[in-house]
C-alpha cells in the first residue's frame, strides 16, 4: 500500500471505529418504524417504506395519531401495549394494513416511544415441529449437559434444528480481544469454522457494547437498501433517533459486505453474558435470505439467557474445583512459613517442589533480602532480580502474564524457560518475593484469514472506501514466547499464599514488638529497683553531711552545704523520674493497676491544699478549692492525688505572679467532674493536641519537667474509667478537666 493510501486507510479506519451504529437514520426494509410523542401519541417520525408496505404517504402521516394509519380499533390495541409497564412481556400486537399482516412491537428509549411493525410469517415451522415443543426439549437437554463443551454442542444443534439456519456457532471472546469458534452445527455445504480464531476487529468495540446491552440482533437479507426515516432527525431534539433496541435497525454497510464475503445473506446473533460482561455470541448464518418470526426469535433469546446462566454456573463450579485442588498445598506451605525461625519466605525455600506444584510451574525463585533461591527451570539470578524490580514498579502485589516478552523486552532473552511469570511480594522495605516460571509453549493458531488484514481499501464512485476482507481461508500463525495461561486457580493460590505470608509476617512483627516491650519493661523495673537503694543511701548521706557542714559556718562550709543541697535535689528528682518511668512502662504495656476505694473529695482537696499552697503563696497566686458538699468517689487515693497535684502544680508553675488558680469538683450524672483552671500564659492551638504526649514539656523547652506528668495523669484517669481533657487560649489561661465514677 502506497503512503497516500496508507494515510487514507488509517483515516477511514478511525472513522469506522466511530461509526454511529446506534443512530443509522434508517431501518431494514422488512418492516415499518414509527416514533411517537407522548402523551398525545402523535406520529413524529416514520420510515419511508410506509408507502410501499401500507399505502400511506409518510409526510402526510406526520402529526397524525395512530388511527389515521390503523383505524380506531387497531390503534387502541397498540396504545394498550404502549401504556403497559416496561417490565411486562413485550407481546406483539397483530395488525392488518393494506391486506398485509404485521406484528407490532413497542419500546421506549432515550425519551422516544418507538413502534415497529414487522411483516408476519404465520407458516414458519421448520420440519413441521412447533417452536413450543422444541423449546421444552431444548431446555431439558441444556439442563442435562454435564460439561461446558456438551452444553455448547447441544445449544448449536438445537437452535439450528429449530430455526433452519445453515450454520449456528458459538463464538467466545478471549482476554486479548479476539474470538474463537468453540462449537458449530452446519449444513454439509457450509465451510467449517470450529476451532478458528477471528481478529478483534471483526467485531469492533462499539458493536460489542451494543451486543452487551441488547440480547438479539437479526438481518433477514444483507443485500438490502436502507430505508430512511422521515424526517431524518427527531423534531423534539434535533438529534438522530437512537435505534439501539430496535429490531429493524439498519446495520453498517461494512458488516453487510462482511456477511456476503462469508457467503451468507441472513444472520442472527444472540448475546451470551457472564454477569455484565459479554462472554460470547451464538451466531447464526444462512446462504439465502431468511426471516425468523418474532416468537421463534424470543425462544432463541431465552435459550441464550438460559445458556448464559448455565455457562456462569458451570464455570463457577470449575473455579471452585480449581481452588479446592490448591488447598492441600496451601495448608502445608502456610505451616512452613509459620514454623520458619527466620522469615516467611525462608520457610517456603524448604518446600520448592510443593511450591512449584501449587502453580503448575516448571521453576520458582524466592527472594528474601540478599538471598535468592532458585529451583527448577529459572532465568539467571541477575535476570530474576531485574524482572522482580520491574514487577515492583507495576504496583501489582500479584502479577501474572503468559507472554512476558511482549511487555518486558529483556524477558525475550530467556523466553524458553520463562515466557510466563506469576509473582507475589510483601510490602516490606527489604527485597522479597516469589516468582513462578512457565516455559515457552510454541503453538500454531489457525485464523480465519489473515489477522493482520481484517479490512482493506477499494475504489468506489465516491473515492476510496473500506472493504472487509474477502478471504476466510485458514491462516496459520506460529506463536512464540507464550506459555500456558495462568488459571483462576493459580491466581487464587498466589493471592492466598500472599495472604498467609502477610499474616505470618505480621504475627512475627507483633511477637518481636511484644518481646521488645517486655524486655524494656523488665529493664526499667530492674534499673529502677537497683537505683532506688543507692539513691536512698545518697539521700541519707547528704542528710548526715548537712548536719556536719552548717550554712552559717566558714566560706568553705557554706560551699559544701550548698553542694549537698544540690545533691539532695538531684536525688529527689532522680527518684521522681524513676517512679515516672515505671508508671509510663506500665501504661504503655496496658498493665497499669489501681486500688479504688471510697474517698471524700473534701479530704483530697485538703491534702492538695496543704502540699501546694506554699508554692502558690510564694508567687502570690490566689488558689481556691470548691466542691459540692458530701461528694464521694471510688478511686485510688494515692493515684488520684498524683493527678491533682500534677495538674495544680503545672497551673501554679505556668501562672504569673498574682494570678489565679481554681480547683473545683461537681457531680454530673454518674461521674464527678474535676476542673483545674488557671490564668496563665495558655497553650497554642498547634501545641494543645500534643500536651498528653510523652516528653511533651521537654520538647517545648521546659527543662524542669520530665515530660511524663500529663501522660501518666491521663493513664491514671483512664485506668479509673474516666477521661482527661484540656482546653486553652493563649494569654487567657488553661483548663484541665477529668472524670471519676461517683458513689451515691
Amino acid at each position: 500500500m502506497n503512503p497516500d493510501n496508507q494515510e487514507a486507510f488509517e483515516e477511514l479506519l478511525a472513522n469506522c471505529a466511530d461509526e454511529p451504529i446506534r443512530f443509522p437514520g434508517a431501518i431494514q426494509p422488512h418492516g415499518v418504524l414509527l416514533m411517537l410523542s407522548e402523551p398525545d401519541f402523535v406520529i413524529r417520525q416514520v420510515s419511508a417504506n410506509v408507502l410501499q408496505l401500507m399505502g400511506h404517504d409518510p409526510d402526510r402521516l406526520l402529526g397524525k395519531t395512530l388511527d389515521a394509519l390503523f383505524g380506531l380499533e387497531q390503534a387502541e390495541a397498540i396504545l394498550v401495549a404502549c401504556r403497559a409497564a416496561p417490565e411486562s412481556d413485550n407481546v406483539p400486537v397483530a395488525i392488518v394494513v393494506n391486506q398485509l399482516r404485521f406484528d407490532a412491537l413497542v419500546h421506549r428509549h432515550q425519551g422516544a416511544l418507538i413502534v415497529e411493525l414487522e411483516q408476519h410469517l404465520s407458516d414458519y415451522r421448520p420440519e413441521g415441529v412447533s417452536g413450543e415443543a422444541n423449546m421444552g426439549r431444548m431446555l431439558q437437554r441444556l439442563q442435562s449437559a454435564k460439561t461446558l463443551q456438551a452444553l455448547y454442542e447441544i445449544s448449536v444443534r438445537e437452535i439450528q434444528a429449530m430455526t433452519g439456519y445453515d450454520r449456528v456457532l458459538i463464538y467466545r471472546f478471549e482476554e486479548e480481544g479476539h474470538g474463537q469458534v468453540i462449537a458449530e452445527a452446519s449444513a454439509p455445504s457450509m465451510e467449517l469454522y470450529k476451532g478458528l480464531f477471528f481478529p478483534a476487529s471483526d467485531i469492533p468495540e462499539q458493536a460489542r457494547e451494543l451486543y452487551r446491552t441488547n440480547w438479539l440482533r437479526i438481518i433477514p437479507h444483507a443485500d438490502y437498501a436502507p430505508v430512511p426515516l422521515v424526517p431524518e432527525l427527531r423534531p423534539d431534539t434535533g438529534a438522530p433517533l437512537d435505534l439501539s433496541f430496535a429490531t429493524l435497525r439498519s446495520v453498517s454497510p461494512i458488516h453487510r459486505q462482511y456477511m456476503k464475503n462469508m457467503g451468507v445473506l441472513s444472520s442472527m446473533s444472540i448475546s451470551l453474558m457472564e454477569g455484565e460482561r459479554l462472554w460470547g455470541l451464538i451466531s447464526c448464518g444462512n446462504r439465502e435470505p431468511l426471516l425468523v418470526p418474532h416468537e421463534m426469535r424470543m425462544a432463541c433469546q431465552t435459550i441464550g439467557q438460559v445458556l448464559s446462566l448455565q455457562i456462569s454456573a458451570m464455570e463457577a463450579l470449575e473455579l471452585t474445583r480449581q481452588r479446592d485442588a490448591k488447598l492441600a498445598n496451601l495448608k502445608v506451605l502456610a505451616a512452613a512459613m509459620a514454623e520458619s525461625t527466620h522469615n516467611v519466605f525462608d520457610g517456603l525455600s524448604h518446600e520448592p517442589q510443593r511450591l512449584m506444584d501449587l502453580a503448575d510451574a516448571c521453576g520458582v525463585a524466592i527472594l528474601e533480602d540478599n538471598k535468592l533461591h532458585r529451583h527448577g527451570q529459572c532465568p539467571e539470578p541477575e535476570q530474576i532480580r531485574e524482572l522482580h524490580k520491574w514487577i515492583l514498579e507495576t504496583g501489582q502485589p500479584v502479577f501474572a502474564h503468559h507472554n512476558l516478552g511482549s511487555i518486558f523486552s529483556p524477558a525475550q532473552a530467556y523466553q524458553e524457560v520463562a515466557s510466563g511469570v506469576l509473582a507475589i511480594h510483601l510490602p516490606k522495605p527489604v527485597e522479597n518475593g516469589v516468582l513462578w516460571f512457565r516455559p515457552e509453549v510454541k503453538q500454531t493458531l489457525q485464523w480465519s484469514g489473515d489477522p493482520q488484514k481484517p479490512l482493506d481499501l477499494e475504489n468506489s464512485e465516491t473515492g476510496l472506501r473500506l472493504r472487509p476482507r474477502t478471504s476466510f481461508e485458514i491462516w496459520k500463525v506460529e506463536m512464540a514466547g507464550i506459555s500456558t495461561k495462568w488459571t483462576h486457580g493459580d491466581l487464587f493460590a498466589a493471592n492466598d499464599l500472599r495472604r498467609s505470608a502477610l499474616e505470618n509476617d505480621l504475627a512475627r512483627q507483633v511477637h518481636k514488638e511484644r518481646l521488645a516491650v517486655q524486655a524494656r519493661d523488665e529493664l526499667v523495673a530492674v534499673v529502677s529497683h537497683d537505683l532506688r537503694s543507692p539513691m536512698t543511701v545518697i539521700s541519707m548521706l547528704c542528710g548526715m553531711m548537712q548536719k556536719a557542714f552548717s550554712s552559717d559556718g566558714s566560706h568553705s562550709s557554706k560551699r559544701i552545704s550548698s553542694a549537698i543541697d544540690t545533691m539532695q535535689q538531684a536525688t529527689s528528682r532522680m527518684n521522681a523520674l524513676l517512679e515516672d518511668l515505671l508508671d509510663t512502662s506500665k501504661i504503655d504495656a496496658g498493665r497499669y493497676t489501681i486500688n479504688p476505694q471510697p474517698i471524700a473529695v473534701s479530704q483530697i482537696f485538703e491534702d492538695a491544699f496543704s502540699l501546694l499552697s506554699p508554692l502558690a503563696i510564694a508567687k502570690a497566686i490566689d488558689m481556691s478549692f470548691q466542691a459540692e458538699p458530701d461528694l464521694k468517689i471510688n478511686a485510688d487515693p494515692e493515684r488520684l492525688f498524683q493527678v491533682l497535684s500534677n495538674l495544680i502544680g503545672n497551673a501554679i508553675k505556668f501562672t504569673p505572679q498574682k494570678g489565679r488558680v481554681g480547683i473545683s469538683a461537681m457531680s454530673v450524672g454518674n461521674e464527678i467532674v474535676f476542673s483545674v483552671r488557671d490564668t496563665g500564659e495558655g497553650i497554642t492551638a498547634e501545641q494543645l493536641p500534643h500536651v498528653f504526649d510523652r516528653y511533651w514539656t521537654i520538647k517545648e523547652g521546659n527543662p524542669n519537667g520530665t515530660g511524663l506528668g500529663l501522660y501518666i495523669s491521663r493513664g491514671i484517669v483512664q485506668a479509673h474509667g474516666g477521661k482527661l481533657h484540656a482546653e486553652s487560649q493563649p494569654g487567657k489561661g488553661s483548663e484541665f478537666t477529668f472524670t471519676v465514677p461517683k458513689i451515691d
